[in-house]
């Protein structure tokens, strides 16, 4: 359960700043943004419940969430990162 709701976390992270207007990471999924969100609310109530059901209620939410904002924090830290590394293919 611990490495399901990882996952899940993980992936609602990702579908959250994938929908985001401003991320770099994948510009073609911002056509696709109310979906991601929608599936990133799912799956962060699906790994909320992961949690819980491995670590008990108050530990179970607050690693879940955990989980989430740190993925929130990295991801665009990776956009720009990735950026970067297409700028300098570009310039020589």
């Amino acid at each position: 359960m611990t490495a399901l709701y990882l996952i899940f976390s993980m992936l609602a992270a990702l579908g959250f700043y994938l929908a985001s207007a401003h991320q770099q990471l994948w510009p073609v999924a911002m056509v696709q943004g109310r979906r991601l969100r929608i599936v990133a609310w799912a799956l962060a109530a699906l790994a909320t419940a992961a949690a819980i059901a491995a670590l008990g209620p108050w530990a179970g939410a607050f690693a879940a969430l955990t989980t989430i904002m740190l993925a929130l924090v990295l991801l665009p830290h990776l956009g720009a990162w990735r950026q970067l590394q297409q700028e300098r293919r570009h310039v020589g």
